[in-house]
């Protein structure tokens, strides 16, 4: 009982419990505190993006790059192929489907949430723009520089992102996102809109199980096996992920699952590419986020995004699945820059975002872990059909 009540996703849940409530009740006066506050912990959470940004991509790459080999630019190359293939997959699904739910204009009939009361501004150290372009220039030079000093600083300063994320970030999100659904609760957008989350929760499970299928298909072709001779010993794993959200804590399950499929994996790539795709592959993650942004943008803002803004979207968000952070609900935390530059959320929408994505979270990195059976069968099928022979490689990355 205490592990649960100790969870982020039950902490989530308790302040959108808690927000919708006092909501419901707050005056003119309460909600001029709610506002404020809600506002101060938005601009500590936008500051912090570009330091995600910086402190996940570069270090990743250089990781990457040190250990570069023929075998690791085919993993990452189909992992970051079946993220953005997810990510298309969903869009696909969101423009045919989201116009046809049940979502009216949120400004209709809403009360106008009272001013702030005091304004503090925290601007960001640079755009996320110039943060991704510095990462990915700043990871490759110092690989192909081997720069071993800049290498160390980077693996320091991302030690010290993912402290300022799992100290301060992470435990403010409940308290934002119980201010922010008492905001919600007093306009009535959220009385109007549950209906809808339901339904949108529903819509991406199923669409987690179809991309698994594409997946398994897609490795059972390529590398000539049965894709059911893998995909049978994934339940302790797809489980185990549910209940820890984390696909480094299902790692040992998840090596095991793996193990218990040979000679349809071969053991060298097990050892390699489970704990590899562990921190690369995101394609569930990817797949909800996707969807979940279109959705929030049609209750928030009238309308679905552009096909363009999209498009652009997707393609950033497959590089940044590669580099999340290693926490419940890392991805869309990694990505809250694209959601705010690239598709203009402002912090309403990025805090339905933080919501509905952490709320569902178990099932995406239960995708995602079980993906990473798949993508290992397309890498077991390139060894063999290129005469690699069966060996000890290490990937690097734990």
């Amino acid at each position: 009982m205490k592990k649960l009540t100790s969870s982020l996703p039950f902490k989530l849940l308790l302040g959108v419990i808690g927000g919708i409530l006092i909501g419901q009740l707050a005056g003119e006066q309460l909600m001029n505190v709610v506002v404020t506050v809600k506002y101060i912990l938005n601009q500590i959470i936008v500051f912090c993006v570009p330091l995600i940004i910086i402190g996940f991509i570069a270090p990743s790459i250089t990781r990457l790059g040190n250990n570069a080999s023929k075998m690791l630019g085919i993993a990452v190359s189909i992992a970051y192929i079946s993220s953005i293939g997810a990510a298309l997959f969903s869009m696909t699904a969101g423009y045919i489907m989201i116009p046809h739910l049940s979502i009216s204009p949120s400004t209709d009939g809403l009360k106008e949430l009272p001013g702030i009361v005091f304004q503090l501004d925290i601007p960001q150290i640079m755009p996320v723009m110039s943060a991704l372009v510095f990462s990915l220039l700043l990871g490759l030079a110092a690989t192909w520089t081997k720069a071993t000093a800049i290498n160390r600083l980077l693996e320091e300063f991302q030690e010290i992102v993912l402290s300022i994320v799992t100290k301060i970030v992470i435990p403010i999100l409940p308290v934002f996102i119980a201010f922010t659904f008492c905001a919600l609760s007093y306009e009535g957008t959220i009385t109007k809109q549950l209906p809808v989350f339901l339904q949108v929760v529903i819509i991406v499970m199923v669409g987690h199980y179809i991309w698994l299928s594409v997946l398994y298909l897609i490795g059972g072709a390529y590398s000539r096996k049965n894709p059911f001779d893998v995909l049978r010993n994934y339940g302790p794993a797809y489980i185990t992920a549910v209940g820890t959200m984390s696909s480094a804590a299902t790692l040992a399950v998840a090596l095991k699952c793996a193990k218990k499929s040979q000679p349809t994996l071969r053991e060298d790539m097990v050892d390699f590419g489970i704990p590899l795709f562990a921190n690369i592959h995101l394609c569930g993650s990817v797949l909800t986020e996707v969807f979940f942004v279109m959705t929030v943008s049609k209750i928030l803002y009238g309308s679905v995004p552009s096909f363009a803004s999209m498009l652009l979207f997707c393609a950033l968000l497959g590089v940044f699945a590669i580099g999340a952070p290693g926490v419940p609900g890392g991805t869309v935390i990694a990505s809250l820059g694209l959601i705010t530059g690239v598709l203009g959320f402002d912090e309403m929408g990025t805090a339905l975002m933080l919501t509905i994505f952490a709320l569902q979270d178990s099932f995406g990195t239960a995708c995602n872990v079980t993906g990473d059976g798949a993508l290992t069968m397309i890498l077991t099928g390139f060894a063999e059909k290129h005469g690699i022979k069966n060996q000890k490689i290490e990937s690097g990355i734990s």
